[in-house]
């Protein structure tokens, strides 16, 4: 039990063999013996050992101490569970931001279209003679020319993108 005590709680403190053995004036392997069972201090290094482990004596007499490694261990997997989950929602919050987008989108561009055939193009019979419809007639035009030749490629690229954001069961 003291061996074993003496080990885990140097490993707790951080030190190695080598620095426990300086803070108590002796070499390495006595240490190495102490912890492997092979030898055991005596009172006045015990009370030397339990003041460099800052740990009480009894404790080192006491019952087998376990590491706090798995204790540690635990706390630092609940906490990556907690920063999983987090990505994980703000991943389906984008997914569905981006879902929802591409629906408007789609709905965006068959307004529009709708719009375009049911006014049937009424650039085509302005007065371009008056210079604020004929700027106005040009930038309509301009706007269904570039809207006829980009609409159908962003509606398709629109489809697609709902088809890849939707929620998968």
């Amino acid at each position: 039990m003291l061996n074993e005590n003496i080990k885990a709680i140097r490993k707790s403190k951080g030190l190695s063999q080598e620095e426990l053995a300086i803070k108590l004036n002796v070499v390495r392997q006595t240490i190495s013996k102490w912890e492997q069972g092979l030898s055991v201090p005596d009172s006045d290094m015990l009370i030397s050992i339990s003041e460099a482990l800052e740990t009480p004596v009894s404790t080192l007499l006491g019952e087998t101490v376990t590491e706090p490694e798995s204790d540690e261990l635990k706390v630092i997997s609940e906490k990556l569970e907690v920063i999983n989950l987090q990505l994980a929602q703000r991943k389906a919050a984008r997914r569905r931001m981006l879902h929802g987008l591409f629906i408007s989108l789609c709905a965006v561009i068959v307004i529009i279209a709708a719009a375009l055939i049911v006014l049937n193009s009424p650039y085509l019979g302005w007065d371009y003679s008056d210079p604020e419809t004929a700027v106005a007639g040009t930038a309509f035009h301009a706007f269904e020319w570039l809207f006829v030749r980009l609409a159908p490629t962003i509606f398709i690229g629109a489809i697609v993108g709902i088809f890849l954001t939707r929620k998968k069961v």
